[in-house]
C-alpha cells in the first residue's frame, strides 16, 4: 500500500468524519427541544451512534408519540445497518470479541460507504476504522454542545448545519464520479437518481423509515451484477 494512497484514504475519512460530526450539534439541539436532558442525549448519541435513527426517536417524542412508536422508528432505520453489517463483515474479519463489537458498533451510513469506496481491503479498513473514530468523537461532543446552546441557533445556522453533510458527500463522490468510465459513472448516477426519486415519492405515504428501506432494496436490485449470457 503506497503511502499516498494511505494518506488520501485518511484524509478523506478524517475530513468526513469531520464533517458528520458537526452535525451532532443539531442532534444535541432537537433532543433538548424534544424534552431530553443532556445526559439523556449524549447517552443516545454513545449507546445508539445511529443519527437517522436517533433523530427519528427524538421527533416521535418531540410529537408527542409514545415510547414504544419512538423505538419502534428508530430500529425500523436501524434495520439498513444490519444490511452493511453484512456486507462489511467479510471486508473486516475482526478477530476478537471487542473488535466484533466495536465494529458492530461504528457500521453506519457513512464508514460503509467509505469502506467500500477504498480500492483494496486494507485501505478498506483504514477507512472504515479512521472514519468511525473521527465521527464517534466528534458526534458525541458535538451533541453535548448542542444540548448545552445550540438550540437557540437562527434558521440560517440550522440551514448551514443541514447542509454540511450532503455537501461532504458530494465532494467525495464527484471525484470518483469523474475517474470512473463514462459507461460506469452514468449507471451509477442513474441508480441513486433512482434510489432517490424512489424514497421521494413513497414519504407522504409511508411511516418513516420505511422509503428509506425500499429505496436501499431497489438500489442494491438495480445495481446488482449481473452475469454474462452464455453464447448459444
Amino acid at each position: 500500500m503506497s503511502d499516498p494512497a494511505r494518506s488520501r484514504t485518511l484524509r478523506d475519512a478524517i475530513g468526513l468524519g469531520i464533517a458528520v460530526g458537526f452535525y451532532g450539534i443539531a442532534f444535541g439541539a432537537a433532543a433538548e427541544g424534544a424534552g431530553l436532558d443532556a445526559w439523556q442525549a449524549m447517552t443516545l448519541s454513545a449507546l445508539m451512534f445511529s443519527g437517522a435513527s436517533q433523530f427519528a426517536l427524538i421527533g416521535v417524542l418531540g410529537a408527542g408519540g409514545s415510547a414504544p412508536a419512538a423505538i419502534g422508528s428508530a430500529l425500523l432505520l436501524g434495520v439498513r445497518n444490519t444490511v452493511y453489517g453484512v456486507r462489511m463483515a467479510p471486508l473486516l474479519a475482526p478477530r476478537s470479541a471487542l473488535g466484533r463489537a466495536g465494529a458492530a458498533h461504528w457500521v453506519i451510513d457513512e464508514t460503509t460507504a467509505m469502506a467500500v469506496a477504498a480500492p483494496d481491503r486494507e485501505l478498506g479498513r483504514l477507512a472504515f476504522w479512521a472514519t468511525g473514530a473521527t465521527i464517534y468523537l466528534g458526534w458525541n461532543a458535538m451533541t453535548l454542545v448542542g444540548a448545552l446552546g445550540a438550540s437557540g441557533l437562527g434558521e440560517t445556522a440550522q440551514a448551514a448545519l443541514d447542509s454540511v453533510v450532503p455537501a461532504a458527500f458530494l465532494a467525495l463522490l464527484w471525484p470518483r464520479l469523474q475517474r470512473s468510465s463514462s459507461t460506469e459513472a452514468g449507471a451509477q448516477r442513474r441508480v441513486a437518481i433512482g434510489g432517490a426519486v424512489i424514497a421521494l415519492a413513497l414519504t407522504p405515504f409511508v411511516p418513516a423509515g420505511v422509503q428509506v428501506i425500499v429505496a436501499v432494496v431497489a438500489v442494491a436490485l438495480a445495481g446488482r451484477p449481473r452475469t454474462a449470457e452464455r453464447p448459444a
